[in-house]
């Protein structure tokens, strides 16, 4: 996960970053700090977010570096520049723009605390397919967010032809104070009904994640498997949490104290179930069944 600026055009109700990194939002990460931290973790996957990182202004060169070293990439945005944008990139099969939408029009927007995002976004998205790109959206679950909606929601970006759809459970950070986050318990019975979606759209969540998110199968985190770099260093222990920073890579796994957190070790923890910490999981434990095994080979194929 790679932060090269916290910069924002949007104060997203659910977003903990422009809140936490409030009096950092100005620095920036150089390419050649972005490119060494790409090596120094040796990661096949780079999400580049923030932020948003289409305001990064060097993000053209940035992507063109990482595709050169054969980095899976995902570009996520919030849509707003990203019609502007397009020119800077060149479509590539390692190169994945992932727009966020967390509803249609009317909810989007109040979300993003903005009139007009969930149409910019759209019209991004149009003009990236138009142009070659790979084009995948993410989506966020709240305490309020209205299942039909989200049914009408991924069966409009299909019919845009998206290449799929990430969704997960929004994570309730501290420097968040609006009750708008929802309890494991809530979180099962929704995603049973996205659970079911996935039978109909291209989830890109595994089915193994799914079957966790709807409390039929037990799953640790493991909070290393998505890193995180931004301007203050790495961020430990994960993606969703922040207790400090360190300047390397090696520092960041062997002085991070892994076991004090997880469901039932941290009270932070005791709510989130987001993929950044438990697909990895899945990677890790996928090859204990063949059942698994067998799932996630039809997963891939279909």
């Amino acid at each position: 996960m790679l932060e090269p600026t916290h910069a924002c055009n949007l104060s997203c109700e659910g977003c903990g970053r422009i809140r936490e990194y409030g009096e950092s939002l100005k620095k920036s990460m150089s390419v050649e700090e972005c490119l060494t931290a790409v090596e120094e973790s040796n990661t096949p996957i780079v999400t580049i977010t923030g932020g948003e990182p289409l305001m990064y202004p060097h993000v053209d060169q940035l992507v063109k570096e990482l595709i050169k070293r054969r980095r899976h990439i995902y570009l996520c945005t919030n849509g707003i520049l990203l019609k502007d944008s397009l020119h800077k990139l060149i479509p590539n099969t390692y190169l994945n723009i992932n727009v966020h939408l967390d509803g249609l029009s009317v909810t989007h927007d109040r979300i993003s605390g903005r009139a007009g995002v969930f149409k910019e976004a759209i019209n991004g998205i149009k003009k990236a397919k138009e142009m070659g790109f790979r084009v995948c959206t993410n989506t966020s679950i709240f305490k309020n967010t209205e299942m039909d909606e989200i049914e009408a929601l991924f069966a409009y970006l299909d019919y845009l032809k998206v290449d799929g759809m990430l969704v997960a459970p929004a994570f309730g950070y501290e420097a968040v104070d609006n009750d708008i986050f929802l309890s494991r318990d809530d979180i099962h019975q929704r995603f049973r009904h996205i659970y079911h979606l996935s039978k109909k759209f291209k989830i890109l969540s595994t089915p193994l994640y799914l079957k966790f998110l709807r409390g039929d199968r037990d799953l640790c985190c493991t909070p290393w498997g998505n890193p995180t770099r931004n301007p203050q260093g790495w961020k430990s222990p994960c993606y969703l949490i922040t207790d400090t920073h360190y300047p390397t890579f090696r520092e960041l796994m062997e002085k991070t104290e892994w076991e004090r957190y997880g469901n039932g070790n941290d009270p932070r923890c005791s709510n989130c179930m987001m993929h950044c910490g438990f697909e990895p999981t899945v990677v890790r434990e996928v090859g204990n069944k063949l059942s698994d095994i067998w799932e996630m080979i039809v997963w891939n194929l279909t």
